[in-house]
C-alpha cells in the first residue's frame, strides 16, 4: 500500500513538473519571439533542450534540490503521514499553477511549491514541522533580493549597451542582437533547468525518504539517477508543449522590447539564476527573476514605458502566491487523511 502511495506521488510530482514546463516556457523565450530573433517553434525546441540538460545538469550540484527536500520541512512522522504531506504540498501547487496559466499570470511555480509545503505541514499539526529559519533565509531572502538584483543588473547592462553602441545604426544593432539572443535565451533556458527541475526532484527525494527508499543519513542527500533522467524530460516536454497565454504577457504586455533589451534582461536574468543555484544554492523564481529583467531594461527608455497597471497584476500575483497554493495543500491534506484514515 505504502509502495503504491509512493508511486502515486510521484506520478503527482512528474505533473507538476510538467505544468511547470509549459507554465514557465515563456520565461524563456519570450523575449527572443516578442523581438523575431526566434520563431515560436524553434525557440521552444531550443529552451526544451536546454531545461534538459540543465535538469541533467543538476546531478553536479544538487544544491537547491538538497534545500527543497530537507530544509524547507521535517517529518515526525514519516511512512504513509509523509506522502499525505507532499501530496497535499504538490496539489496546492499545481492548481495555483494551472490557475495562473489560464489567466495568463506568470507566477512562480517555486513560490506554489514553497507554499504548498508549508501550507500541508502546518495542516499536519505537530506530526511535522516547519523549518522557519531555513525558510527565510534559504527562500524568502534570495525570492526578495533576486528580482531587486534583476532590475538593477539589467538596467545597468541596457545602459552599458547603449554607450557601446551609440554609434552603431539601429538596423545593424538590431541584427546582431538577434544573434546574441539566441545565445542569450539558450542560457535563460538552462538556468531555468537548472533551478526548476532540482526542486521536483527534491520534492521526489523527500517522498522516497519518508517511505524509506532512500539513504536517512543527515549528512547525505542522494538524488537518484533515474530520478535525475526522468524529471529533466518530464520538464523538456511540458515547455516544447508551449506556454503562450504567459508568453504575450511576458514578451509584448510589459514593454515593448527590441532586440539589445531582449538580450540584457535575458543575460541578466540567466546570470542570477546560475549564481543562485551553483553558489547560493537557493530555490529562486525564474518568473520573478525574467520578469524584473525585462523590467529593468525596459526603464533605461523611460520609466513610463514600462506598462506598470500590468506589472502590478504581475505583482499581486507574486504576492498571492504563497498563501494561495498554501491554503490549497492544507485544504488538500485535510481531505486526503479524512479518506485515508
Amino acid at each position: 500500500m505504502e509502495l503504491a502511495g509512493l508511486i502515486a506521488v510521484i506520478a503527482i510530482a512528474l505533473v507538476f513538473c510538467f505544468t511547470i514546463g509549459f507554465h514557465d516556457a515563456a520565461n524563456a523565450i519570450a523575449t527572443s519571439v516578442s523581438t523575431r530573433a526566434l520563431t515560436p517553434r524553434t525557440a521552444l525546441l531550443m529552451a526544451a533542450v536546454m531545461n534538459l540538460v540543465g535538469g541533467v545538469l543538476v546531478k553536479l550540484s544538487g544544491g537547491v534540490a538538497t534545500t527543497v527536500g530537507k530544509g524547507i520541512i521535517e517529518f515526525n512522522q514519516n511512512g504513509s503521514f509523509g506522502l499525505l504531506v507532499v501530496f497535499a504540498s504538490l496539489a496546492g501547487a499545481i492548481v495555483w499553477n494551472v490557475g495562473t496559466w489560464y489567466l495568463g499570470l506568470p507566477s512562480s511555480s517555486s513560490h506554489a511549491l514553497i507554499g504548498g509545503l508549508v501550507g500541508a505541514a502546518l495542516a499536519a499539526g505537530s506530526k511535522s514541522q516547519v523549518m522557519w529559519g531555513a525558510v527565510v533565509a534559504d527562500f524568502v531572502v534570495p525570492a526578495l533580493l533576486s528580482p531587486l538584483v534583476g532590475f538593477i543588473a539589467a538596467y545597468v547592462v541596457m545602459v552599458a549597451i547603449l554607450w557601446i553602441f551609440r554609434k552603431a545604426t539601429p538596423r545593424r544593432a538590431g541584427r546582431g542582437f538577434r544573434w546574441a539572443q539566441t545565445l542569450s535565451a539558450a542560457a535563460m533556458a538552462l538556468g531555468h533547468g537548472l533551478q526548476d527541475a532540482a526542486k521536483i526532484m527534491g520534492v521526489i527525494v523527500m517522498a522516497l525518504l519518508a517511505t524509506g527508499y532512500v539513504s536517512h543519513d543527515p549528512g547525505e542527500f542522494t538524488i537518484p539517477l533515474w530520478t535525475v533522467i526522468v524529471t529533466a524530460a518530464v520538464l523538456s516536454l511540458g515547455t516544447y508543449s508551449g506556454g503562450w497565454r504567459i508568453m504575450r504577457t511576458l514578451g509584448r504586455r510589459i514593454i515593448e522590447l527590441d532586440p539589445p533589451k531582449g538580450f540584457a534582461a535575458e543575460a541578466t536574468a540567466s546570470s542570477v539564476l546560475f549564481l543562485t543555484a551553483y553558489v547560493f544554492e537557493a530555490p529562486i523564481s525564474t518568473t520573478h527573476t525574467i520578469t524584473s529583467s525585462v523590467m529593468g531594461a525596459g526603464a533605461t527608455r523611460r520609466f513610463s514605458a514600462v506598462r506598470w497597471g500590468v506589472a502590478g497584476n504581475i505583482l499581486a500575483a507574486w504576492l498571492l502566491t504563497l498563501p494561495g497554493a498554501g491554503i490549497v495543500a492544507a485544504l488538500a491534506f485535510w481531505l486526503a487523511d479524512l479518506v485515508v484514515n
